[in-house]
């Protein structure tokens, strides 16, 4: 057996995009034929390709195997001889028992080794572009989905579907995943029924909350669940004040990222004013007159001697009015 040909089976594995497990010996305790640093890739049906000792310790390799690979979480292994084949959990470590007569010791270190995660993206606006260029830079797989889209519009993307029909992309995309809808206008309900059909794991809206409102009734009204309609983000994205579509694409991503990490991102949660206040500056002013733009007449003093100027963002600071009501 040549105990180094898991190098082979791991570059085809890795690109077909199949899922495996690089076990490898940390410590051996005789008697047992494996020794420390030796390697095998683990596939999860059983397949065992290198060499890690022996049948007794296979099955407590291929069951950890599968776990890791489920939760895609690195996991270290010990498989002493007893009579009790039974696991237990000594800190860090996961011990099984060896009922082989062989005796020996191993303790065997089990590396998940996953396809890089897909982020589907609909639409084919700036935004949407901006997405499938910056997801393969942290580690995301994008694949464009768009009415006449074409692959060389799009040569960051992993894959491009050229029509956004439901049939056509479930038929062709696994469900469960993460979806972004950024087509920002154009076909947004055809873009998000397909979404929804996905069944994705997660799904954001780079769209208004007023305009998400308005879709979102429209979805259940066209028959859709409420509670998926409801579990739709919108607006996607972290709070980063992004203007530009490569700002905006960045911030959505730093939800996706969140997302797939399990930790909460900001912008699904309000932010209270005791969390974030608005910085405010005082500056006194001594009372002054001033004449009415209306009629010239004098008006009445400044009631107040403090002005307080507070920061705002461009969509909140109101129309400046004139006294008479114009604008």
């Amino acid at each position: 057996m040549n105990r180094h040909d898991w190098i082979e089976h791991a570059a085809r594995l890795h690109a077909s995009e199949q899922p495996f497990a690089l076990v490898t010996v940390l410590r051996a305790q005789a008697p047992t034929s494996a020794k420390a640093g030796d390697k095998a890739l683990v596939t999860a049906d059983g397949q065992i390709h290198g060499w890690i000792g022996g049948g007794c310790a296979q099955p407590a390799v291929v069951k950890t195997v599968r776990q890791a690979l489920a939760s895609g979480q690195p996991q270290s292994i010990r498989i002493a001889p007893t009579d009790e084949t039974a696991e237990r959990t000594l800190g860090d470590v996961l011990e099984f028992g060896m009922a082989c007569h062989s005796g020996g010791t191993l303790e065997l270190f089990i590396d998940p080794v996953l396809p890089a995660p897909q982020l589907v993206v609909f639409g084919d606006s700036p935004v949407a572009r901006a997405l499938t260029g910056l997801a393969p830079r942290v580690g995301l797989q994008s694949v464009l989905v768009a009415e006449g889209a074409m692959a060389t519009d799009f040569p960051d993307a992993a894959r491009v579907i050229g029509t956004d029909q439901a049939d056509a992309v479930t038929a062709a995309m696994p469900a469960g995943g993460l979806v972004v809808v950024a087509t920002q206008g154009r076909r947004d309900l055809p873009a998000l029924r397909t979404a929804l059909a996905l069944q994705p794991r997660h799904l954001w809206f780079v769209a208004s909350e007023r305009k998400a409102g308005v879709l979102r009734e429209s979805l259940i009204g066209a028959g859709e669940d409420p509670a998926r309609v409801a579990a739709i983000v919108a607006p996607a994205g972290e709070p980063i004040g992004a203007q530009t579509p490569e700002e905006i694409a960045l911030a959505v991503l730093a939800t996706v990222i969140a997302a797939r990490r399990g930790r909460p991102a900001r912008s699904e949660a309000p932010v209270t004013p005791a969390e974030e206040p608005a910085p405010k500056f005082k500056l006194d002013l001594p009372p002054m007159e001033m004449g009415s733009c209306c009629s010239g007449g004098a008006a009445k003093p400044a009631a107040a001697t403090e002005t307080v100027f507070a920061t705002t963002s461009v969509a909140e600071t109101p129309t400046k009015k004139s006294c008479c009501g114009g604008n």
